[in-house]
């Protein structure tokens, strides 16, 4: 798997990220670890959690594997913190307190004691955002963070944050899609005159993309299940579906998977470091090491771009 630089700075991450939002919840252990051994093994090095993904479970089960199913050398672990959620409620908190006392448990549930890329996970209007970045240069000057970033913030934010920070932020975790494009607008701009990376989170437009919501919503899927349905029915209307059908003729055309033809595309595009993938079984991860994830011939990539822009 291609390794590639994070904006302007030396820190190298793998171009996909194994994400873990579904573990401890519809990933059980053995899937997981089945999961991170076979990532690890085609070269993969990003896993990425949150404290906030199911309330801190799937960073201990990532912790539990660490020094057993892979080496602590052989990963780079990125995670998140200033959100909790429940069943009920989701809560943003990136005072310095608050982000310092998740970064401890952070550490102690993944059973390290530094994280590769730590990340305020999103934009606090009611912390003074000098705050929340006295708290990220804090834990990389004591080495509990090799590197820090901020996460959702759009163009604006992320520009005033770059400007305001008197430490090197290395990337900005977000967004983006051929379905979700909005990153182009602003954050994208933002980012590399910062000199940033683009961590790119949902790149399969939370599934959409994969082209297994054609015509159908498969029972195993996440838009069937009630805790996501949520997260995935807002790309299942029709115009994300004239996207949908577009990246598979491409994708016919060209012999590929139409996860393989999204994916391709994201990464040729300014500013993207790495994609954040959430495949949920082996199955799912295979499709995606199996992708050739090389840069689709102009005039395929042009008319993608033209039919996700309408």
């Amino acid at each position: 798997m291609q390794q590639r630089y994070v904006g302007n700075s030396g820190f190298r991450v793998s171009s996909l990220s194994l994400g873990t939002m579904s573990w401890a919840q519809e990933t059980d252990e053995q899937d997981a670890a089945e999961l991170l051994h076979a990532f690890v093994a085609a070269g993969g090095t990003v896993v990425d959690t949150a404290a906030s993904y199911a309330q801190g479970q799937a960073e201990a089960m990532l912790g539990s594997m660490l020094g057993d199913v892979v080496a602590r050398s052989e990963v780079v672990i990125s995670t998140k913190a200033g959100v909790s959620s429940s069943e009920t409620r989701r809560s943003v908190n990136a005072s310095r307190g608050a982000l310092l006392s998740a970064l401890d448990a952070s550490l102690a549930r993944l059973g390290t004691d530094y994280i590769d890329i730590w990340f305020a996970q999103e934009w606090d209007p009611n912390v003074p955002l000098e705050e929340t970045l006295s708290a990220l240069e804090l834990a990389q000057r004591s080495g509990r963070a090799r590197y820090v970033g901020i996460s959702n913030y759009n163009g604006w934010q992320t520009a005033k944050a770059a400007a305001v920070a008197g430490f090197t932020l290395v990337a900005n975790q977000s967004e983006y899609s051929l379905v979700n494009r909005k990153a182009e607008e602003e954050l994208i701009p933002a980012v590399e005159d910062a000199g940033l990376g683009l961590m790119a989170w949902a790149p399969l437009g939370r599934g959409v993309l994969s082209g297994k919501y054609r015509g159908q919503i498969p029972a195993d899927s996440r838009a069937a299940q009630g805790r996501l349905a949520g997260y995935v029915e807002p790309y299942l209307e029709p115009r994300e579906s004239r996207v949908v059908e577009a990246v598979a003729m491409a994708a016919r055309g060209l012999g590929r998977s139409p996860l393989d033809v999204s994916l391709s595309w994201l990464l040729s595009r300014p500013g993207v470091s790495s994609a954040v993938v959430g495949p949920r079984n082996a199955v799912q991860l295979k499709e995606l090491l199996d992708a050739q994830l090389s840069v689709l011939p102009t005039e395929i990539a042009r008319a993608l771009e033209d039919v996700s822009a309408a």
